[in-house]
């Protein structure tokens, strides 16, 4: 009796674990809270999860059904199938199989349906299954080819190799993408990715109750969409097909390498992102975002706001208005955007007549496009009091004689950097008195604070020249070196220096640089930068990050010229020109593996420096060869900070639309996100890679590369992982190279271009590791590069 109870016991056992892991659900059978469907593959899983309200003053969870990718540690939700209705009471909830054949959630204790298929079907004989490319289909069960239903025809925010996106012309049926309310809501929320309803073939970055675009992907052209471009050269892991037919019109991805977890969202910013999930990082990599920059998208902000690409967050209130949902921001959704601190006097007051509200300016923004223009207005008087004669009317314009008024809630205005020629739009915004009052106080002192700034500064300059002109009598001065300051030269000097800029040392995106000759004995070379707004940009980018410090490492600014609209630095002159020269050029000086060491180091120190040691962490932006020179002793030194950005020690990351070189950017610089000091880590990685071998990362196969058909990075991480670092090294050398070197360089630059920025490491532990003084592990193969360079890594 016992012994039959013990393996009845067994059975049952095994029963529920077999049903636990199943891919599938039968008529009669029910999926409880905390079961679940599980793909034959194992990567999706079909069931029950919750999430915590949005309000902390709401102590209530809500439960929903969906389904998420099974083998990937950190949840993520792929479908939702109850997004806009979450179950607030788990009791005598279950998944089954209703009895006209759809599939239901269903409230036993109530009989009650939740939630429902609802698809219109004549057999009542139907199976539930959880496909490998995590489909969940509803089937016929005595034809399983016979699909009834399947969640990839009703997609929620995420899009799956192997879903369609688009059109179904027999059934009507519309398949689109629809972001998440906020970071934890499933709920349907305000941004959209669909075909274009026009008819054009495209697709469309949309809000969700309008049609009006603000991004698209331009029309097919048979290999990619227009717009995107780099879908053309992405089939490394997903290949993109574009089915245009009589019965059905929609993009389609599909995986090239089965192992690839792979999603693509539509995100609650508004952008359209493609994820890779990557092992070694055990977190999601972005590899492609669009639209790149934040405020493209559509009132992104909210009402009230200003967006700005070029800070982080990009969002603040307009003066006068305060964040309406601080609970939301915190989740990323901006949508309420801000509201006013004070009522409009028209609207507390109706009797009011003369209205006593004002108009305070915001000067320096792109203005909402079509906004309704006041023809009657010829004058900023005439416009701001059409404005005041309507109390819906909550702000103007009058730029180039065109009076535009705005009325309501206000969208999209959005910062402008303004400088030289670019001086923006000013828009008025309508505030109470007392507002208005408040503000110009505020104004007021900030004004003052200024003023005192600039003629202590002005004062400073003056004397600085008065001290130049004192000793120079009229000429470029002595003794340069030991001049602690930065020196203010005239173009007349420049151009007497550099004899009228004949001596071309070489030329970058912003402009020229030329050898020349102080007093002609000590040789300096003069960058002349070229363009004015973009000229402007890298000259106070320069002069503001390398301009007041100092380090071995770095490349010394001795002066500068700011005459008119010329804009020029000069530098101290680097006799053994660029590190390029001696890596990559034939003829050139072949550099010795000390010396090779040496340099690694030497640039690391100087990172070091900018990223922890400076009173704001100088992010250089550009890391590469060709911006690492050598003095007569070939001690390298950072050079071309025009790219450059400062960021104050309070905050951790900075957002910046400008982009380095192609071959040295991270990836979540490529992604479009805000920015750490670990962009230089991963371009830094990349040129060690570039030290140690003696050869460009990115150069095709040919006579001059060897016979390496792979990513070089990829292949060196494999190489290092073989125990096999010998191989990697410049043959140059003819084998005169420290192997333990060599091994502890190819670790830290492999450990530097990991996916995720959280595993790199900073600039100061490399040093501390290519000193000796802190030990490091074997790195892993960076994922992201192998999905994209391929598979293969033998030469």
């Amino acid at each position: 009796m016992h012994l039959l109870i013990y393996f009845t016991l067994l059975l049952f056992l095994f029963i529920q674990a077999s049903s636990a892991t199943t891919d599938t659900l039968l008529a009669g059978q029910a999926l409880a809270v905390n079961d679940k469907l599980i793909s034959n593959n194992g990567r999706y899983a079909l069931g029950f999860f919750e999430k915590n309200s949005s309000k902390p003053s709401q102590d209530t969870t809500s439960w929903y059904l969906g389904i998420w990718f099974n083998t990937v540690p950190k949840f993520t939700s792929a479908w939702v199938a109850n997004r806009d209705k979450p179950i607030k009471n788990t009791t005598s909830l279950e998944l089954t199989i209703s009895q006209d054949g759809n599939l239901v959630i269903l409230n036993q204790s109530t009989k009650s349906i939740v939630w429902s298929t609802q698809a219109n079907i004549t057999t009542k004989n139907t199976t539930v299954v959880l496909l490998s490319s995590g489909n969940l289909i509803l089937a016929n069960s005595s034809n399983s080819s016979e699909v009834l239903w399947q969640s990839f025809d009703h997609p929620t925010d995420t899009l799956l190799p192997g879903a369609k996106l688009g059109w179904d012309k027999v059934t009507g049926l519309n398949r689109r993408l629809v972001s998440w309310k906020n970071l934890i809501d499933p709920a349907t929320g305000v941004y959209c990715d669909r075909l274009d309803p026009s008819g054009v073939g495209q697709f469309l970055l949309t809000p969700l109750n309008s049609s009006i675009p603000y991004w698209s992907t331009g029309v097919w052209n048979g290999k990619s969409f227009a717009a995107v471009p780099e879908m053309a050269g992405s089939d490394l892991f997903l290949t993109t097909t574009f089915v245009h037919n009589d019965q059905e019109k929609y993009m389609i991805l599909n995986l090239v390498d089965e192992t690839t977890v792979t999603r693509n969202v539509v995100d609650i910013s508004g952008q359209s992102k493609q994820f890779i999930w990557s092992e070694g990082s055990q977190d999601w990599t972005m590899i492609y975002a669009q639209p790149k920059a934040p405020c493209d998208v559509y009132a992104i902000c909210g009402p009230f706001t200003i967006c700005n690409d070029n800070v982080f967050p990009y969002c603040t209130c307009m003066e006068g208005f305060s964040i309406a949902s601080p609970e939301d921001w915190e989740l990323e959704d901006r949508t309420s955007g801000c509201s006013r601190n004070t009522l409009l006097d028209c609207i507390s007051n109706k009797s009011i007549t003369n209205t006593t509200d004002k108009f305070y300016s915001v000067p320096c923004v792109k203005l909402p496009q079509n906004a309704p223009e006041v023809e009657a207005a010829a004058s900023a008087s005439e416009c701001a009091q059409v404005c005041l004669s309507n109390c819906s009317c909550t702000a103007y314009s009058f730029n180039d004689d065109r009076c535009c008024t705005w009325h309501d809630e206000l969208f999209n205005i959005r910062a402008q950097q303004c400088s030289g020629t670019t001086t923006g739009e000013t828009l008025y915004v309508r505030v109470s008195a007392k507002d208005y009052n408040r503000l110009k106080n505020k104004r007021k002192d900030i004004v003052i604070g200024v003023a005192i700034g600039a003629g202590l500064f002005a004062l400073i300059l003056l004397i600085m020249i008065l001290r130049i002109k004192r000793k120079s009598s009229g000429h470029i001065p002595d003794g340069v070196r030991g001049f602690n300051g930065i020196i203010a030269f005239g173009f007349s000097d420049l151009q007497r220096a550099t004899n009228k800029f004949t001596d071309k040392l070489g030329a970058g995106s912003f402009g020229a640089v030329f050898k020349g000759f102080i007093d002609e004995s000590i040789a300096v070379a003069v960058k002349r930068l070229d363009g004015a707004y973009q000229g402007e940009k890298q000259f106070r980018a320069e002069v503001s990050s390398i301009g007041t410090i100092q380090h071995i490492n770095l490349v010394k600014l001795v002066g500068f010229c700011c005459e008119g609209s010329k804009r020029l630095l000069v530098y101290e002159y680097m006799s053994n020109s660029s590190l390029d020269v001696h890596l990559f050029r034939i003829n050139s000086t072949t550099l010795n593996w000390t010396a090779r060491y040496q340099i690694a180091l030497g640039v690391a120190r100087g990172l070091a420096y900018l990223h922890e040691s400076c009173r704001d962490c100088i992010i250089h932006c550009d890391i590469k060869p060709e911006n690492i020179l050598l003095d007569g002793s070939f001690t390298p030194k950072i050079a071309d900070f025009g790219m450059a950005k400062l960021l104050g020690r309070e905050y951790s990351r900075v957002i910046t639309t400008m982009r380095g070189t192609v071959g040295y950017l991270a990836p979540e610089w490529i992604a479009g996100v805000a920015i750490t000091p670990k962009v230089d880590v991963y371009s830094y990685g990349m040129v060690l890679l570039e030290i140690i071998s003696g050869r460009r990362n990115s150069c095709a196969p040919s006579s001059s590369c060897g016979n390496l058909d792979v990513y070089f990075p990829v292949h060196a991480a494999h190489k290092l992982l073989e125990g096999e670092v010998g191989s990697l090294v410049d043959q140059m050398l003819h084998a005169d190279v420290n192997l333990d070197e060599a091994e502890l360089a190819c670790k830290v630059a492999c450990w530097c271009i990991q996916d995720d920025e959280f595993h790199r490491p900073t600039m100061g532990e490399v040093v501390q590791i290519l000193e000796g003084r802190v030990e490091i592990g074997m790195p892993p193969v960076p994922r992201l590069l192998q999905a994209m360079a391929g598979s293969s890594h033998s030469p």
